[in-house]
């Protein structure tokens, strides 16, 4: 299983790292290069759609489909969640009939609905839990 992690880096800022070598830049909105640790949420969400969509539009489109999938939903600060956030995927369905393109947008939103786990996640909540490890006296 991959080990994951984030290292202070300096005021505001994170590195996230992965036992596979990753890396990606976390900080606050007011520092350049970095992601906030709720873009990434996003992103993850985004991401995880694109991943769960792949094979059936592959299958119907061919290996080198162009697709972009955007993700936006703006914070409630005095709840300090995101009650809405929204995908939009992105896709030239121009070559499909109107029967071809509703059975492929049934079968993309059902695999992603299937088998995306973030947007599940997200959906149906999850317990988190949090402690604090004094390493000063190992």
């Amino acid at each position: 299983m991959t080990e994951l992690w984030v290292e202070r880096t300096g005021v505001r800022r994170y590195t996230g790292r992965s036992t596979r070598g990753a890396e990606v830049l976390i900080g606050s909105e007011d520092v350049e290069g970095v992601f906030t640790p709720g873009e990434l949420m996003k992103i993850a969400l985004a991401g995880c759609a694109g991943l769960s969509s792949d094979h059936p539009l592959r299958r119907r489109l061919g290996d080198d489909y162009p697709a972009t999938i955007r993700v936006s939903g703006a914070a409630d600060r005095e709840q300090e969640r995101y009650p809405l956030l929204e995908e939009k995927l992105e896709i030239d369905l121009s070559g499909l009939s109107d029967d071809e393109k509703s059975r492929l947008l049934t079968v993309v939103a059902r695999a992603i609905e299937q088998v995306c786990t973030v947007g599940r996640t997200l959906k149906n909540g999850t317990n988190v839990t949090f402690e604090v490890k004094d390493v000063g006296r190992e």
